[in-house]
Parts: C-alpha cells; sequence; structure tokens
C-alpha cells in the first residue's frame, strides 16, 4: 500500500474549518501579546522593603539582604537604621542572626515547612547552586521552584523560565521558558520583562523589543534603559520613545531612594 504523505495527492486537503481554527489561533495570540504588553507595568509587591515600603532598587542583591528567619528581603537603608538602634539581629522579626551555614539552612527549611513560597524558592535555589552545604541537584531545584511558582513566587517564574530557555542543567526548551518569563513578566518581575525583550531582538522582532525594555525601563531596570539608547543609536527606537524611558527610568530611581538607603550607600554599608 502505497504510504500517505504531506507529498501524497491523498491528503486531505485543507478545509474551511481548517482555516477557522487557523483564525482562532491567530487571534488567541494576538490577544495574548497584546496582554502580555497591556499587563505588568507596575513592579511585583514581594520586591518592595517591608519596612520603608519603598520598591528595592536594582540590581536587588546589591541593594537589600534577604534573612533566612523570617525570608523578607529588607533594603540596606533599613538593615543600617536598625543597627543603628542597636539591634543585631534580623531588622524584620528581631530573630538572631543564624550562626552558619547549617543554622541558616534550618531556618529556611522551617519556612519551607509552613509552605512559604519565597523559602521554597530560595531552598531551590540552593540545591541549583550547591550552597549552604548542599550537593547541586538541579531536578530537586526544578521540583521546588515549580511548586514555589505554584504558591505565587514570581522570582520561581523568572528562575524556571531561565532555566528551561538556556538548557541550563536540563535539556533546553525555550517556548517552556519564554512561557515561564511571560507569565512572570505580567506579575511586574523586572529582569523577565527585559528577558523578553531581548528574545524579541534576537529574533529581530525589535519594535516588540522597544515596547517590552520601555516597560522595564519604566521600573527602574538600566539594562533596558542602555538597550533603548542602543537601539535608537541604530535607528531601531525614535528619539521620543528614548526620551520617555530616560524620563519613566528616572521618575523610578527617584521613587526607590530615601535618606537611609542613601546614607548606606555612603557607609559602603
Amino acid at each position: 500500500m502505497e504510504s500517505v504523505g504531506p507529498d501524497n495527492g491523498s491528503a486531505r486537503a485543507p478545509s474551511q474549518d481548517d482555516e477557522v481554527a487557523a483564525e482562532g489561533d491567530a487571534a488567541e495570540v494576538a490577544r495574548y501579546s497584546q496582554r502580555l504588553l497591556n499587563e505588568g507595568h507596575e513592579r511585583w509587591e514581594g520586591h518592595r522593603c517591608p519596612i520603608c515600603f519603598l520598591f528595592i532598587e536594582l540590581p536587588m542583591d546589591k541593594h537589600a539582604q534577604i534573612n533566612a528567619c523570617c525570608m523578607k528581603l529588607v533594603c540596606k537603608g533599613c538593615g543600617l537604621a536598625a543597627q543603628l538602634r542597636g539591634l543585631r539581629g534580623c531588622p524584620f522579626c528581631r530573630t538572631p542572626r543564624p550562626t552558619g551555614d547549617a543554622s541558616k539552612l534550618a531556618m529556611i527549611q522551617k519556612r519551607v515547612n509552613k509552605r512559604d513560597a519565597d523559602a521554597i524558592y530560595h531552598l531551590g535555589s540552593k540545591h541549583y547552586h550547591g550552597q549552604l552545604g548542599l550537593a547541586k541537584d538541579v531536578p530537586r531545584a526544578i521540583e521546588l521552584w515549580t511548586e514555589a511558582a505554584e504558591l505565587g513566587s514570581v522570582d520561581a517564574l523568572s528562575s524556571l523560565g531561565i532555566i528551561y530557555y538556556f538548557g541550563e542543567g536540563l535539556e533546553e526548551d525555550k517556548p517552556r521558558g519564554i512561557r515561564h518569563l511571560q507569565e512572570a513578566a505580567m506579575e511586574g518581575h523586572v529582569h523577565s520583562r527585559h528577558n523578553i525583550g531581548a528574545v524579541e531582538c534576537n529574533n529581530g522582532n525589535y519594535d516588540l523589543a522597544v515596547q517590552h525594555w520601555m516597560i522595564s525601563a519604566k521600573m527602574g531596570y538600566g539594562n533596558s534603559l542602555n538597550e533603548i539608547k542602543e537601539m535608537f543609536m541604530e535607528g531601531e527606537a525614535t528619539k521620543a520613545q528614548y526620551a520617555e524611558a530616560l524620563r519613566g527610568f528616572g521618575d523610578a530611581v527617584g521613587e526607590m531612594k530615601s535618606h537611609q538607603r542613601e546614607e548606606a550607600k555612603r557607609l559602603g554599608f
């Protein structure tokens, strides 16, 4: 019997239903793309300092510290203020500092047992990097990040997006990685928004890339502003877009400043 393949005349011709389905898929993609651009213009609330309630400056690991006892990310301005008041423990919950890796891991595990999404995310990161005495274990990290994402951790969504997109420690799955990054971006995750812009740029979709970078630049991310500047220099972004991004970036950075934070920078805290 002759096989039926894509080049064989016996193959079914496209029907009107197929065309309708294709049009429906295209419309759904267009709606999702528009939603992606319309949502996530405000930073994720989980990136506010829980003491001063200001968004933490970017990059966050330079301007804040995570506390294993309560899993609160506290800006260095508030950390300095607490220290100047004589507090030597956690500036948020007052718990004494962990004495070493084992103590820190025990604190994180205690929060994990209470299904704290941030704690589960951070435990996954420790497994991924092989820190706090843990062996590097990518499958366990993915398992924990997936659980954390289901519990609402946008940082976990972002991490899943990165490792699936680049295949870091597992088989590369770019579509899956992009989906995770898009989900995180729509929740206001700055780095995920920037990375979506980078994906579009790499695919030659420069206008879309600029639109995504405009959003993250206006949330105070300098790398996105630099990308828009470069696109402007290359004629892929307009002067008006660059000016708008520059103003938005300046406004966002200004809103993240405080006397305490500036003092912490001055003292190298």
